[in-house]
């Protein structure tokens, strides 16, 4: 099936987010990392997601906080940033088409190497303490 649409509403914020999390649960390589550290709080995470991506794109202001802290002690490199990377591209591709899914992607993307960087960053600096 080819996308259509772009990503307009709260809706498509949630088929993307329940989409993309679905898919990274059941992933090999990252989603052990996710399920240990999210465990029973799924449901609380995506209506956190939900904000945050509608915030980002649709320029609602439902999110509040600091997204990096919760990920600063995640056991995770490069590698599992760019598969997190492949499966939201994948995802948004598969749903979307247009400007806003485009915004997606590099939103996403340039998260994912600020996150990285920042993590390696904290990981160096307790290394040489």
């Amino acid at each position: 099936m080819t996308p259509v649409k772009d990503i307009s509403n709260l809706e498509d914020i949630k088929t993307l987010v329940n989409t993309f999390y679905s898919k990274v649960q059941q992933d090999p390589f990252i989603g052990p990392i996710f399920n240990e550290k999210i465990g029973n709080r799924w449901p609380e995470h995506l209506e956190k997601m939900y904000r945050f991506w509608e915030t980002i794109l649709l320029e609602v202001h439902s999110y509040s906080g600091s997204p990096f802290p919760p990920h600063k002690q995640l056991p995770v490199a490069i590698e599992h940033f760019a598969q997190w990377m492949a499966i939201f591209t994948e995802t948004v591709d598969d749903l979307f088409v247009g400007p806003l899914a485009e915004e997606a992607k590099l939103r996403a993307k340039n998260m994912a190497e600020m996150f990285n960087y920042k993590i390696e960053y904290f990981r160096n600096m307790e290394k040489s303490q």
